[in-house]
């Protein structure tokens, strides 16, 4: 399947839900006192849709795959981010747990690049 919009890309609509739930889960107990960590991780996590969207748009697959591994990287920033809020006390290990299998659909990037199917050209 050729996608002609980055908002048809299953992986770009996974990271503005789990966007959405960032965003909520640091709105709330100690998290949201914490401005310091709490604007980092939503900066992360605002990046890795953002990044998607933008390799997209780029319409050469070589630029997208490399827009998706900074996707990857950020993914990488807010997980760590989480364990830290996690170890502070901002978040129960079952709120960390479920955060971590949620950004877990970064493997489905990795699916896609060997399919080669996400250009718009």
């Amino acid at each position: 399947m050729k996608y002609k919009s980055f908002e048809e890309l299953p992986v770009w609509r996974d990271s503005i839900k789990i966007g959405k739930e960032i965003y909520l889960l640091t709105n709330s107990g100690k998290f949201e006192k914490d401005c310091t960590l709490k604007d980092q991780v939503r900066r992360a996590v605002i990046s890795i849709s953002s990044n998607i969207a933008e390799g997209f748009e780029r319409s050469n697959n070589n630029e997208f795959i490399r827009f998706l591994l900074i996707a990857k990287g950020s993914l990488g920033e807010v997980r760590s981010q989480l364990y830290l809020a996690f170890i502070l006390g901002y978040i129960e290990n079952s709120i960390l747990e479920e955060v971590k299998d949620e950004l877990g659909f970064i493997s489905y990037l990795k699916k896609e690049k060997a399919g080669g199917n996400f250009s718009n050209k």
